[in-house]
């Protein structure tokens, strides 16, 4: 998947398949769909700013589709949803910034002969001179 499509990962919605529902039990699953498939390593990253923050929600990197939850009451749903899209907000930004410092890093250490020995270390020199004041 392309960095530029990461960031429109949003939440679009609820599984259909997995509508809520008032159970016995004192909570309430959540399905949140997300807007298209996302990467295992997104969904890791998406699992772990999630845990930071203390939310009870995760997403299956194999699955990468729908963010799982629960709540107690209804009245939590909004507030839960809230901090979800803050999460996949982050998520989104963790992941392109990643996926930008590997770039750098295969970047800097391609096997161009203008990179290594003698010439690399001029090249780093001159690249690394000051010219304002």
């Amino acid at each position: 998947m392309l960095v530029e499509g990461i960031s429109d990962i949003k939440i679009s919605g609820m599984d259909p398949a997995r509508p809520p529902r008032i159970r016995k039990e004192p909570y309430i699953d959540l399905y949140f769909k997300i807007s298209h498939k996302a990467p295992a390593s997104w969904c890791d990253g998406f699992n772990r700013i999630a845990s930071e923050r203390q939310l009870k929600a995760k997403i299956d990197p194999s699955d990468g589709l729908f963010i799982v939850t629960w709540v107690r009451k209804p009245e939590d749903i909004e507030p839960v949803l809230t901090s979800l899209k803050a999460v996949v907000s982050s998520s989104n930004e963790d992941y392109i910034a990643r996926i930008e410092a590997e770039r750098r890093a295969a970047a800097a250490r391609s096997s161009d002969p203008e990179n290594e020995g003698e010439q690399g270390r001029l090249n780093r020199i001159i690249a690394g001179l000051k010219f304002d004041a």
